[in-house]
């Protein structure tokens, strides 16, 4: 019942309220003391059950009653599923290491690829040199020439045993060429000199006679791996092994052969020679190229293990096939046949390869040494070897004494 505005007071409200009594009366009434107690005994159980529902669950224990040792492993699978261990991950807190003498190498991002100067992979141009001072012009004007950004390589030297002034030539065309000013100076270059007791001459019958050709082909091996070890770096995606005595080679000889990706890579090696009537005989010179036939696993199968085969000499008919005897210039350059043994004058390998362990034995290593024993052992590691018979580097002419192919080549 609505009151008239402006009349509302204590006494008119209390008058409107229920007497005291029958208040108490429903107060006091069973019925209402049961419905008060219940709805008390409910809110209680909700609330305490809704507090301590995380509670429980760190302290359930899932699976069975037993111990851990006791537990199979398909218990111990069902147990550790329902394992919560809160764990924060912070990717923006990079471990800070401020010493000095500390130094980290990633070679996960070292790659040797197709797109060598795309993806601007390093070369490394190594070259051991020995009396070497009349090639050293003509070496430098074919690096001078690589169409294989001059930046991305570097050139590392090694002179031994030289009775000439190799070091004096080297080092002045070294100077020339980076002194420039133009994209011809390299990225860097390293010399290293070490003697190693070499007393044999150069000339053709001490440098290429047969009974010359062990010993001289493990103290190149020697040599070889001195320069490997003091030039390669972490770096480096490819080895380019290049010998001072080259003629000519195309200008695009790195990219031609990052191009195939092989593990190791080389081209065919003639030279040029001219007859009376002035016609170039294409003289087939390194005999150290070559594939195992079943007779010359038959012929070298008992050879005692410190004697050292040489290619190229009737004096030991080794019954191989040989690179230097197949190939034509003028055919497709890029035909691939696999090989078994290797020369050094173009070695084009992936600078893993020499990571892992492979270097030049200066040792006998299956009857070999030297280039031809790099190629053993990295068959034997299970790197492929290949040959590109039709891509021709033309070497000096060394006119040396006849013995195989009428005298056209020996190395």
């Amino acid at each position: 019942m609505l009151l008239p505005k402006g009349e509302v007071n204590w006494k008119t409200a209390r008058s409107r309220l229920p007497p005291t009594r029958a208040i108490w009366r429903i107060v006091t009434n069973t019925r209402f003391l049961l419905a008060a107690a219940a709805i008390g005994l409910v809110w209680l159980i909700w609330g305490g059950l809704s507090g301590t529902a995380g509670e429980m669950q760190r302290f359930y224990c899932f699976g069975p009653s037993k111990s851990p040792m006791e537990m199979s492993p398909n218990e111990q699978a069902q147990w550790a599923a329902h394992l919560q261990t809160p764990v924060l991950f912070n990717h923006h807190a990079p471990l800070e290491v401020n010493a000095s003498t500390i130094r980290s190498v990633n070679l996960n991002n070292v790659t040797s690829s197709v797109d060598a100067a795309k993806k601007e992979e390093r070369v490394l141009i190594l070259t051991p040199l020995r009396n070497a001072a009349a090639f050293i012009p003509q070496h430098f004007d074919l690096l001078s020439k690589l169409t294989y950004p001059h930046r991305l390589i570097d050139l590392a030297f090694l002179v031994s045993d030289s009775e000439d002034d190799t070091l004096g030539h080297l080092s002045m065309e070294l100077d020339r060429i980076q002194s420039r000013r133009d994209n011809i100076p390299f990225r860097s270059v390293l010399i290293v000199q070490k003697d190693f007791g070499i007393t044999t001459g150069q000339g053709v019958e001490e440098r290429h006679g047969w009974e010359a050709q062990g010993p001289r082909r493990m103290s190149m091996g020697r040599a070889r791996n001195y320069l490997l070890s003091a030039a390669l770096t972490e770096e480096h995606s490819w080895v380019f092994w290049r010998d001072v005595d080259i003629k000519d080679s195309p200008a695009t000889i790195i990219e031609d052969f990052a191009a195939h990706n092989r593990d190791i890579i080389t081209p065919n090696i003639w030279f040029h020679r001219y007859n009376e009537e002035g016609r170039d005989i294409e003289g087939r010179f390194d005999y150290n190229a070559w594939t195992e036939t079943d007779a010359s696993r038959k012929k070298t199968a008992n050879l005692d293990r410190n004697f050292v085969i040489a290619e190229g000499y009737q004096e030991f008919e080794t019954f191989r096939e040989h690179m230097c005897l197949k190939g034509d210039w003028r055919s497709d350059k890029d035909v691939e046949m696999p090989l078994d043994g290797i020369g050094g004058v173009a070695i084009f390998v992936k600078a893993d390869v020499h990571r892992s362990g492979i270097n030049f034995p200066c040792y006998p290593f299956e009857n070999q040494a030297e280039t031809e024993g790099f190629a053993k052992m990295a068959k034997r590691a299970g790197y492929e070897v290949i040959g590109l018979p039709n891509y021709i580097v033309w070497h000096i002419d060394t006119e040396e004494k006849p013995g195989r192919d009428g005298g056209k080549a020996q190395n």
